[in-house]
């Protein structure tokens, strides 16, 4: 007799005796409900993807023109009136009150010139984006539900302002996998008002959420110190994730799989990567002087290269925060202030983009939450300033398969109400996904007996703006 075979084994502690026997009788149960419910069972094809690398590539329902996404978030409501949206009948009424916008209009504050080939008119405070706006598709017809700062951040980053849902770039990741696995395939560099709420991945698997970089202009080893040890080499890290590869698959073998414990090993292995390929990422030292000078050397500057690197690399979406909009008070110096640092960083983002032939497909997205309003605020005519406004509000899309140099759908007279070609934020994410290869409505994920989409039950895919 072989003493060996009484010994406990490795196996024996997956599984208890009241473990089998339930198993077994919900497994008896589970063929016959597999029987009945047949392909319906599965969830959609994305739902097997844990099964291997949860991470790797895959192909998007149609050939996508983006491969990857650069947005570029402006927190706090630019004033669409004195960005892309000008108003010329403002200065008309002077100081008469107009019951239309709710009070004394305040005029456009800067002057608006025709630019490039298009002639689309921009503003004097983007010289060096007006440069580029023949690759733009300026959206001057944007709405959303409520303006409130989190509420609106939230929604134009998950498409939900109150319910916990997917960010728009766990979404993408969750569709398209990344092109580096030593790299998270969702990257968010810096970050605002609402938190975690604006790139995590809810319901999604962990691996799809995004990871927070808040400061990349600081220095490599800084970026990186959270997920470095100086106690372990490399190797030894090596030993103990694969050690731990061996539990999990032993795991899965006796009692099944568990996203959450895949996430958390997932990350692991991130982590572990990360230490060598992100001090490359985002170590801009390493570029050309006269790069670093095209961007700017500002905070702005060093975000939007670093962004550049990070998709250059194989990251799929990259979500830059630009802060600081919210102009209440003084809107002709603040957002005069405000767009020079970072106009001459996205002009030199979208000129590399074309140069190293990535503009093509790469889909660069700019915007805030909101808009403002048409009316004077606080500080009257002191300090002229704007309140919140979700009635009307411009965004822009670049690259990745956009028809640029056209100023889409428009505002009435005063910039108060969007009239023509309404879009909505369901709207530009169904378009940003269509320009991925994705339909929108079919991008789903089963959560609690219902099939979720980033769209929700709204969105429509506005063909006008792309190719």
């Amino acid at each position: 007799m072989d003493i060996n075979q009484h010994r406990p084994q490795l196996t024996d502690y997956f599984a208890t005796r009241r473990q089998f026997l339930n198993r077994f009788g919900m497994g008896m149960g589970g063929l016959s409900l597999a029987w009945l419910l047949g392909p319906e069972v599965g969830g959609g094809s994305a739902q097997a993807l844990t099964a291997t690398n949860p991470l790797s590539p895959r192909k998007p329902h149609f050939p996508g023109k983006a491969k990857r996404v650069i947005h570029i978030f402006a927190q706090g409501g630019p004033s669409h009136i004195d960005t892309w949206d000008p108003k010329p009948a403002l200065a008309k009424y002077g100081e008469q009150k107009v019951d239309a916008i709710g009070g004394t209009p305040l005029p456009t504050q800067f002057k608006f010139t025709p630019r490039g080939k298009s002639g689309v008119e921009v503003s004097e405070i983007w010289p060096h984006i007006g440069e580029n706006i023949d690759d733009i598709a300026v959206i001057r017809s944007m709405t959303t539900d409520i303006p409130s700062h989190e509420f609106a951040t939230v929604m134009m980053n998950t498409g939900s302002g109150r319910l916990v849902k997917p960010s728009m770039g766990a979404w993408t990741v969750y569709g398209l996998g990344t092109e580096n696995q030593n790299l998270p395939g969702f990257i968010a560099l810096g970050g605002g008002l609402g938190g975690a709420a604006n790139w995590r991945s809810a319901f999604l698997p962990g691996v799809f959420q995004g990871t927070l970089v808040n400061n990349p202009s600081a220095n490599v080893e800084r970026i990186i110190e959270n997920i470095k040890t100086s106690h372990l080499s490399l190797a030894r890290q090596r030993e103990q994730l694969d050690l731990v590869q061996a539990f999990n698959a032993e795991h899965q073998k006796n009692l099944g799989q568990e996203a959450a414990l895949d996430a958390r090993i997932q990350s692991f292995e991130l982590a572990y990567q990360m230490q060598t390929e992100a001090t490359d990422a985002f170590d801009i030292s390493r570029e050309p002087q006269h790069v670093r000078e095209m961007y700017g050397e500002t905070p702005q500057g060093r975000q939007l290269l670093v962004a550049r690197r990070l998709i250059e690399k194989g990251v799929r979406f990259v979500q830059t925060w630009h802060n600081g909009w919210d102009h209440h008070t003084a809107v002709a110096n603040n957002l005069r202030r405000k767009a020079g640092e970072i106009d001459q960083a996205i002009g030199a983002l979208l000129k590399d983009l074309r140069n190293r032939g990535m503009l093509q497909d790469t889909l660069v997205v700019w915007g805030g939450e909101f808009g403002r309003t048409p009316r004077h605020d606080r500080g009257q005519r002191g300090e002229p300033g704007r309140d919140h406004h979700n009635k009307s509000f411009v965004s822009w899309m670049a690259g990745g398969g956009v028809k640029g140099g056209q100023a889409y759908g428009a505002s009435d007279e005063f910039g108060f109400n969007a009239v023509e070609n309404k879009v909505h934020v369901h709207d530009l994410h169904a378009t940003i996904l269509h320009a991925l290869g994705f339909d929108h409505e079919k991008l789903t994920y089963r959560y609690n007996g219902r099939d979720f989409r980033l769209t929700d039950v709204y969105g429509n895919v506005v063909k006008g703006l792309v190719a």
